[in-house]
Order: C-alpha cells, then sequence, then structure tokens
C-alpha cells in the first residue's frame, strides 16, 4: 500500500552520474595512481631510493591515490546523486 503524497526517487541520468564530482575525482586520482605505481615498480633508480631513505614514495604514493580512487567510486556507488 503506497501513499500518494510520498516523493519518488527520479531515475539517475548517465549524464548526471558520468559529470559527478566524486566520479571526476575519481577517475583523476586513478590515472595519477597507476601513472606513479608503474614509476614506481619500473622507474625507480637507486639514486631516487637513496633521497628518499629506501622508501619507493612513487610506488606508495600511486597504491594511495588508487586506494583513494576506490573510495571514491564506492561512495559514488553506494550514495548516488539524486537528480529531477
Amino acid at each position: 500500500m503506497t501513499d500518494e503524497n510520498t516523493p519518488t526517487a527520479a531515475p539517475r541520468s548517465a549524464a548526471g552520474s558520468l559529470f559527478d564530482l566524486r566520479t571526476v575525482i575519481a577517475v583523476l586520482f586513478g590515472v595519477y595512481g597507476v601513472i606513479l605505481t608503474l614509476l614506481g615498480l619500473f622507474g625507480g633508480s637507486p639514486e631516487q631510493l637513496a633521497k628518499s631513505g629506501g622508501v619507493d614514495i612513487n610506488l606508495w604514493t600511486g597504491i594511495g591515490m588508487l586506494v583513494v580512487a576506490a573510495i571514491f567510486v564506492t561512495w559514488q556507488r553506494l550514495r548516488p546523486t539524486i537528480t529531477g
């Protein structure tokens, strides 16, 4: 039994979810995260490791950015914007 006064959620448009700010931020973090992770895995030199105290900063920063991108995508999926 439904009440006629209860609002119903409008269907989400594809453009609305594509240009959601969380999606844009997730894509940016994801792209930069992949680049930094690949640089950390394949582009490191002993001189760079010596500068950073033996820590591969590119690798760890890239992994962190990929985690942040995954959090933004999860947030966008669990709490979609209501358009209408």
